[in-house]
């Protein structure tokens, strides 16, 4: 765990053991939103390299101006790790001070990654699903299914989850940690039935590049005021389908310019969700009005949200020693 030294390391298990907020996350996440747009906070697209073999390895760079921090996260994910016993995705992410370069910390990527996709979508919720939503579906049911189900059951009155996925074993898991919150969860046979009556829906599929992969979810089965947070680059989409909702947004219309493949048709995107922050995109249309709009938030990832929870995490873990050393 950190002490006062120069350099520090925060494992996955040191990092979810601090105590961090529902609220901590949103705002720490708007924050860098909002620092990047006042040009306190900056950001490169994310590079990434695609091996035939099925694995996915990529870099995120950002970088914050108070505190003066650098964060650099590096990540790989394979298909075949759970065989090994591993997750599928494993990393690392390095703290610099912007000022100085001298390494500040070394923090695990895993739980960063969890909390920090939750973390974007959450803040996109915020603006773009419904205050009164009560019904989640989870179109897969594995890390981010859980990071999503913690902080979305911190902001809205959520009274029921439906679950879909390859592995019934994960539904099982998923609505045992819902029935934990007093959350009763149903485990669905179908895609359809998980999503056609839900207020939210989330979907985290594991990405893959398989040619022969088909996407088995269509918009249209999204009742009138549903939002979809969508993790999973889209993959199972029909997007041919997208086109019925009202608003698509993004993560970050910038990143995605670069990106051969896109998350959804350029014609379908109305804004980013700095845009949406900012107050120059529409997440929801105010009253009545809006209260059968369709919406979606469709994340790819920015490293924004990694260095607004690494610095984030790096603060209270600080704060976390300086209590410790002065209770004994």
């Amino acid at each position: 765990m950190a002490s006062k030294q120069s350099f520090v390391y925060l494992s996955d298990d040191d990092l979810s053991t601090l105590g961090i907020t529902t609220e901590e996350v949103l705002d720490a996440t708007e924050a860098a939103i909002r620092g990047r747009e006042e040009g306190s906070v900056w950001a490169a697209p994310k590079a990434t390299i695609l091996p035939p073999d099925g694995r996915y390895m990529m870099a995120a760079l950002a970088a914050m101006s108070d505190p003066p921090l650098l964060a650099n996260k590096t990540v790989l994910l394979n298909p075949r790790n759970p065989e090994r016993g591993l997750p599928q995705i494993n990393g690392l992410i390095s703290l610099l001070n912007a000022d100085t370069g001298l390494p500040v910390a070394v923090l695990d990527a895993n739980w960063i990654t969890g909390i920090r996709t939750a973390g974007a979508s959450a803040v996109a919720a915020r603006y773009m699903a419904r205050k009164e939503s009560s019904v989640i579906a989870f179109i897969g049911c594995g890390v981010q299914a859980h990071s999503h189900l913690e902080l979305f059951s911190d902001m809205f009155p959520i009274a029921r989850i439906k679950t879909f996925s390859r592995g019934r074993p994960r539904q099982e898991i998923l609505c045992a940690a819902a029935a934990e919150k007093g959350i009763s969860g149903d485990i669905c046979d179908t895609a359809h039935d998980a999503v056609s009556d839900a207020d939210i829906i989330v979907t985290s599929i594991t990405v893959t590049y398989d040619p022969d992969f088909k996407p088995f979810l269509d918009a249209n089965w999204m009742k009138p005021g549903a939002f979809a947070a969508v993790t999973d680059l889209g993959v199972p989409w029909i997007q041919d389908t997208l086109s019925v909702l009202d608003r698509v947004i993004i993560d970050d219309l910038e990143q995605e310019a670069t990106m051969d493949k896109k998350v959804a048709p350029a014609e379908v995107v109305q804004g980013d969700l700095a845009g949406v922050v900012m107050g120059r995109a529409t997440g929801r249309t105010d009253g009545p009005a809006g209260d059968n709009e369709r919406t979606a938030f469709m994340f790819r990832g920015v490293p924004l949200g990694d260095l607004a929870l690494s610095a984030l995490c790096y603060r209270k873990a600080m704060e976390k020693d300086a209590r410790n050393e002065a209770d004994s």
